[in-house]
């Protein structure tokens, strides 16, 4: 075995397997770009009144989860847990103290599914750091 090849070996030992695309990955709350079918910041979460697109999203779509941003405080993701729980759909809080993502919700697929528009472009999108 080369120094190399044992290295790398005992890197995914004591830490883990390699990851793909690990930027992505904490952008998006731990799933990939090409899953996701839709994506709200944190602002657009905080709004009062939920968006239609999620719960469209949740009736249209199966096998799917909801993935919801750690930082933020249960009253303000609790309306789309409840849309999730009312089209059987499993959710998960994610929580990484070492990467912060401007995302707040994501719905995303179990599998690839190329979405080109993922965002919900208002004024709350506008005023993000997600901007283009």
């Amino acid at each position: 075995m080369s120094d190399e090849t044992l290295d790398l070996y005992l890197q995914q030992g004591m830490y883990g397997p390699l990851e793909t695309k690990p930027d992505e990955r904490h952008l998006f709350l731990g799933s990939l770009r090409e899953r996701v079918l839709l994506a709200l910041t944190k602002g657009q979460v905080l709004r009062s009144k939920p968006y239609h697109e999620a719960e469209q999203a949740f009736k249209r779509n199966k096998h799917i989860s909801l993935l919801i941003n750690g930082e933020l405080q249960y009253q303000s993701y609790s309306p789309y847990v409840k849309m999730a729980n009312r089209n059987g759909v499993p959710f998960k809080v994610v929580s990484d103290l070492q990467f912060h993502t401007p995302l707040g919700l994501i719905i995303a697929a179990d599998s690839a599914v190329n979405h080109e528009s993922i965002y919900i472009q208002d004024d709350i999108f506008n005023r993000s750091v997600l901007k283009s």
